[in-house]
């Protein structure tokens, strides 16, 4: 048996000194690879899996897999590829323990044949786009339709980036972000399947704790998930990226960390709503980050945080419209910073994605424009009604207060914008 670097007993105490325990280990020079295993005896325990080298954080596997594969041009999926001699440390998440403990295995092999899984790729198709809508947009911008969180095999998801990007198609989509948890590993691999499947695939990362998510966006590296998010908005902003708070109001992992100043971006439309689409918990979310310096140019997107097929919803649900001056990742970010967003339900009746015919409320010319919302209502954000009775609508921009929504006759949510 390969020789462990840990082998005992975790309990509630060891998650009290450290939420994420360092298990270290060495690797020598001239290593071709390095293999990870961790064993967990007790079912019921969440530990999560992750891994630093020497110089640069490695990757994250999260609950999604108990081994990991790193070798000099390849790397099991939410890993990165790279041996280098020196201390490295195994990094495991701990973040649900049973009451009695349980007994936890980590083991390290050296020069390791295991093999590493290929990523699988997917049929090119080609279909019509969000964007050919033609939702009127100001000068020299174009309306694209996208979807801010999903997940690939590099980290909890089941399917590979390539089948991810097909997926996009499928649903009608210009763009998707692939927000892996804390990791960017797919970071290098989505330019090939973007331009394979002739769809923008922007670089993102779930920051996962306990304590909420984010969304870090853009080309801008790996943010490190184990630091406050006070630290999370600042390297961001830093870097030149863009933060969203991720489904703020979320079961076990809602928004906790604080903040002295308002995020990029906030997920107000998350999967999650369309367990009920008359829920206020977004609006009452909503109504206590608005009192956070420079809210006002906090945008608003919609995240499907899509994993695996069969789960009821596909990409695009929600869809988040983004104005932008052409579908390049820093185009489409760019227009998220200025606050050119708006999002929709973006499905029929029946969860078919449904991007070019669904209600949708946006901006033109600073009023408010609602396209296929006939016999909707237009609700503003101090409850304020107003019936629309036509298939294309304006109204002034004075016209009461910012957020709005369409809502149908029985108050489901239909379509947001600021």
């Amino acid at each position: 048996m390969t020789p462990a670097l840990l082998d005992r007993r975790l309990t509630v105490e060891d998650q009290i000194r450290a939420r994420y325990l360092r298990v270290p280990f060495e690797v020598p020079a001239g290593g071709s690879s390095v293999a990870v295993r961790l064993r967990v005896t007790d079912p019921t325990a969440v530990i999560d899996l992750g891994c630093e080298a020497p110089s640069h954080w490695c990757g994250w596997a999260g609950g999604a897999r108990q081994h990991f594969v790193v070798r000099a041009e390849e790397a099991t999926p939410g890993f990165l590829p790279g041996v280098e001699p020196g201390t490295w440390h195994v990094v495991l998440g701990l973040h649900h323990l049973p009451a009695g403990g349980v007994q936890v295995r980590v083991e390290a092999e050296m020069d390791s044949s295991a093999p590493v899984e290929p990523e699988r790729l997917a049929p090119v198709t080609q279909r019509i786009r969000g964007s050919s809508r033609s939702v009127p947009a100001g000068a020299g911008l174009t309306w694209f339709a996208g979807d801010f969180h999903a997940h690939t095999v590099h980290s909890d998801g089941r399917e590979s980036i390539d089948q991810i990007a097909a997926r996009a198609v499928s649903s009608g989509l210009d763009f998707l972000a692939v927000t892996d948890h804390n990791t960017i590993s797919h970071h290098r691999l989505l330019g090939a399947s973007a331009a394979r499947h002739e769809v923008t695939l922007l670089p993102g990362q779930e920051l996962t704790t306990a304590s909420g998510h984010a969304g870090a966006y853009g080309d801008i590296g790996w943010v490190d998930f184990r630091q406050p998010g006070q630290h999370w908005l600042d390297e961001v902003d830093r870097r030149g990226g863009l933060l969203s708070v991720n489904h703020p109001v979320e079961g076990d992992c809602a928004w906790q960390h604080r903040l002295d100043r308002a995020p990029h971006a906030v997920e107000l439309w998350h999967i999650s709503w369309f367990r009920d689409l008359t829920a206020t918990a977004p609006w009452a979310i909503w109504q206590l980050l608005e009192h956070l310096p420079g809210s006002s140019h906090t945008a608003l997107i919609g995240g499907s945080d899509f994993h695996a097929a069969g789960a009821g919803w596909t990409l695009g649900t929600p869809t988040t419209w983004v104005a932008a001056a052409d579908r390049t990742p820093e185009a489409i970010l760019a227009g998220v910073a200025a606050g050119r967003t708006a999002i929709s339900l973006g499905v029929r009746p029946d969860a078919t994605p449904d991007p070019l015919t669904s209600p949708l409320l946006l901006r033109r010319d600073g009023d408010l424009l609602a396209l296929a919302g006939s016999g909707a209502v237009l609700v503003d954000a101090a409850g304020r009604r107003r019936r629309i009775l036509a298939e294309e609508v304006r109204i002034s921009g004075d016209w009461g207060q910012g957020p709005y929504h369409l809502e149908d006759p029985v108050r489901r949510v239909l379509a947001i914008c600021r």
